[in-house]
């Protein structure tokens, strides 16, 4: 029996030794069809670090797959597979396949899955950096890296990662893995930045990043993070200096972020920093232009040379209307740069930086931009270097221990001993030089004047078809002097312009052809020249002149100036980069370059410029010609408000005016306007409604058709919102990229901005402050939408002239009452 025995063991005891050899090697590992039951099955990574397997949060019942710490008694979980879709007893099973890393169910259903599938050589692995990994052949297909829940560990990433953004999302509760409300993310635009966000809306900012840490949150990370941003790749990332510690990101579900340690004295986890969670941190709590500080009361106050833009609601402790200058910036070559020091930066969302720039490069680039703002070193180590310039309000300031100077764009006016930048200890000479120089400047503009005065009295005629002097424009609505603009002569802009070449034709509207032109110092232009058979003519031209040379706003195209010379009447324009915004929503093969985010930006940037308009410049303007066409967008993508040529002007309380001429676009204009001849603000926000609609949707609202229905885009949409359906009127180039509840939200505010009756529209306040918070909004009544069938009298008139603007029309309707 025992020499049987001895044999058996001699030929079997290879294959046992191989088979525990295997068993020992695979512990971190699943192959193709082997099951991790929820019967205590587990992996454990190779130095034994981190442990995947089923377990149940907190007091819940709810089973999930997880990952945790090993080496760590109290079970603290760093990722959840199936956090959306939680098993309610212990049959399930996780395994490998052909399709990938699968998790089932006692009835076999797939509950949650890798979606990755591959050959038969699929392996799933867990590291000692606590990443699962699943490879094909050697070659990495999917990793949970780049699925994080609520906790960053040393080696991930957050932000921008081969197209995808890789964000944090908190716990609904300690017992509840499903995303919570907070989330963790980079800013995908402008300079780098962390942002938290509550339901989608900004609510803390963590930034910008200055090339050691984040500005304003020293704390955070301890020294032990970077920031990359490479071509099209931008990424926060954590590490670790001292690999012996066990430390984490985590996002709480009360939104806080830590940076946590592990104490095995204690067993416990320290609280090593926090990100700051004060009412300063709340975003952009004392509005544009204000600082925020916890150690004063009250917590807000005005950056030096400014003033609370509403002192009624400061005085109540309401600072989110922020400040505006006490004088308004002339964009003349003597502004003077403010430093402003501890504070953190503001915003860097819609900033423009260069690397490579010195700060004296820095400062001659924003001075050279009537609307830069501001600017700063963008990395403060070796000494600082690189460029970073705001185009934007300033906001989200706090006062800080931050030594990076910010240097703030301020009118020669404000020049005071302390406040002025000093590159070389010269600043009184400096100041001498800038007095003496504006000195002589002064005396030379008075001669000129005098001259083109004297020139003038000479005259014995005007040039025909001239609406001014053919040096300048300066006259108001009132007679008043108080608008100049450049003059350019037209061999100027025919050289700019190439002869108004037709390669240099950018598009045509109701005013004529617009070209683009490249002026001799390098600027590039627009170049809106008015046709002989254009229906629009001199009072347009006035009307655009008047208008828009007054209106100094980021979101508002600027007016560069005009040429008149014989029957010329041309307006030069500031170029914009990617022309306009209808040549992007309507088009199938461009529509995808504009993701949510970037259309979200849009309609905010366009309700901004609108609110503008209404309340906040010094005249109250009616645009009457909002459009998609008519917004402009530069080479960032930022929305401007262009043509001006059918606005008007409220005075005093008026609130409404009825003309007997109908001007507008099909399509864009509300009920009360084209049958009554009644205009209103109210007009501009039916007709941004319109627009809202047309961003989401993709389509136009003229013109729009559905097999089962004629309606317009408008009645469409309401029909949906009927239905709870609304979500089905975004485009599909959106479904990668977009935000459901951010969605839902901007087509409830379009359809609140189109309803019938222009008294139950919102004022463009209103729907500013819809766009920047998650408060519950009223419901929408029926809106102003028209099956075609039901516009005979806009279709009927027959003498009704029409101007052609790109591939819709403008109306002209005469006697419309």
């Amino acid at each position: 029996m025992m020499m049987m025995l001895n044999l058996l063991f001699q030929l079997y005891s290879p294959l046992l030794i191989s088979i525990f050899i295997t068993c020992a090697a695979a512990v971190d590992t699943i192959t193709l069809n082997q099951i991790i039951k929820d019967n205590g099955d587990t992996i454990v990574s190779p130095a034994g670090n981190f442990k995947l397997g089923f377990f149940s949060p907190g007091s819940s019942k709810n089973r999930y797959v997880g990952i945790w710490y090993d080496k760590i008694s109290t079970l603290t979980v760093v990722w959840v597979a199936n956090r959306e879709a939680p098993l309610n007893d212990t049959t399930g099973e996780l395994s490998v396949s052909r399709g990938g890393l699968q998790l089932r169910n006692g009835n076999n259903t797939v509950m949650w899955s890798t979606n990755s599938s591959g050959s038969f050589s699929l392996v799933a692995q867990l590291l000692d950096t606590g990443n699962l990994v699943l490879r094909d052949r050697g070659i990495l297909i999917w990793q949970s890296f780049d699925h994080p829940g609520d906790t960053l560990l040393p080696g991930m990433r957050i932000g921008i990662v081969s197209g995808k953004d890789i964000h944090l999302t908190s716990w609904k509760s300690v017992n509840d893995p499903s995303a919570g409300p907070y989330a963790l993310r980079v800013d995908p635009n402008g300079y780098p930045q962390l942002f938290m966000t509550e339901d989608a809306i900004s609510s803390a900012r963590f930034g910008p990043w200055n090339g050691v840490r984040l500005n304003g949150m020293p704390n955070l990370g301890a020294n032990s993070e970077q920031f990359v941003f490479i071509d099209k790749e931008r990424y926060y990332e954590f590490n670790l200096v001292n690999n012996s510690l066990v430390s984490r990101l985590y996002l709480t579900p009360e939104g806080n972020i830590q940076h946590l340690r592990w104490i095995n004295r204690t067993r416990n986890w320290d609280v090593f920093s926090t990100a700051t969670s004060d009412n300063c941190a709340h975003y952009s709590f004392c509005g544009a232009y204000g600082v925020c500080s916890i150690s004063n009361v009250p917590a807000c106050k005005c950056l030096e040379g400014f003033e609370p833009r509403r002192p009624d609601d400061w005085n109540l402790a309401d600072w989110s209307s922020g400040c505006q200058r006490k004088k308004p910036l002339a964009c003349e070559h003597d502004d003077i740069f403010s430093s402003v020091e501890k504070v953190k930066l503001p915003n860097t969302n819609q900033s423009w930086y260069n690397q490579s720039m010195t700060l004296v490069e820095c400062e001659a680039a924003c001075r050279r931009n009537c609307s830069c703002n501001a600017y700063a070193n963008s990395d403060i180590s070796n000494g600082g270097s690189g460029c970073l310039l705001w185009f934007d309000d300033l906001t989200d300031i706090r006062e800080d221990d931050e030594t990076q100077p910010l240097y703030i764009r301020m009118p020669f006016s404000n020049l005071t001993s302390h406040t002025t930048r000093d590159h070389d200890s010269k600043n009184k000479k400096q100041t001498i030089t800038i007095v003496v120089s504006i000195s002589l400047g002064s005396i030379l503009v008075c001669l000129l004047i005098l001259a083109a005065w004297r020139k003038k009295r000479r005259s014995k005629k005007k040039i025909p078809g001239s609406v001014a002097a053919p040096d300048k424009i300066h006259t108001n609505e009132s007679g008043n002097e108080d608008t100049e603009l450049s003059s350019y002569s037209l061999t100027i802009i025919a050289k700019s312009t190439n002869n108004f070449s037709p390669d240099n034709k950018l598009g045509e509207g109701g005013f004529g052809p617009v070209y683009k032109g490249v002026l001799e110092d390098g600027r590039e232009i627009a170049v809106k020249r008015l046709s002989e058979t254009s229906t629009q003519g001199l009072d347009e031209f006035k009307n655009e002149v008047k208008f828009i040379a007054k209106l100094q706003h980021r979101n508002l195209v600027k007016l560069l100036g005009y040429c008149i010379q014989g029957n010329e009447r041309m307006l030069i324009y500031e170029y914009m980069a990617n022309k306009s915004l209808d040549s992007f929503i309507f088009d199938a093969s461009r529509s995808s370059i504009l993701d949510w985010p970037h259309r979200f930006h849009i309609i905010h940037g366009i309700a901004r410029g609108l609110l503008y308009l209404h309340h906040d410049s010094r005249l109250k303007i009616i645009h009457r010609d909002l459009k998609a066409s008519n917004i402009l967008l530069d080479k960032y993508l930022n929305p401007k408000i262009s043509d001006f040529g059918l606005a008007r002007r409220f005075t005093g309380q008026e609130n409404e005016a009825n003309t007997n001429k109908v001007v507008g676009t099909y399509g864009y204009i509300p009920p009360e306007y084209a049958l009554h001849g009644i205009f209103s603000v109210k007009s501009d926000v039916y007709s941004f409604g319109v627009l809202v609609l047309e961003i989401v949707s993709g389509k136009k609202n003229r013109g729009f058709s559905q097999d089962e229905h004629n309606y317009t885009l408008i009645g469409h949409a309401w029909r949906l919102y009927k239905e709870g359906k609304s979500l089905e009127l975004m485009s599909s180039s959106l479904e990668a990229s977009c935000v459901e509840s951010q969605v839902l939200r901007l087509i409830h505010i379009g359809l609140l901005c189109v309803q019938h009756h222009a008294e139950d529209r919102p004022t463009m306040s209103s729907v500013f402050m819809m766009l920047g918070n998650e408060n519950a909004l009223p419901p929408p009544k029926e809106p102003a939408f028209f099956v075609e069938e039901e516009m005979p009298q806009l279709r009927s008139v027959s003498s009704v002239p029409t101007l052609d603007s790109v591939d819709e029309i403008t109306i002209t309707l005469l006697q419309a009452r």
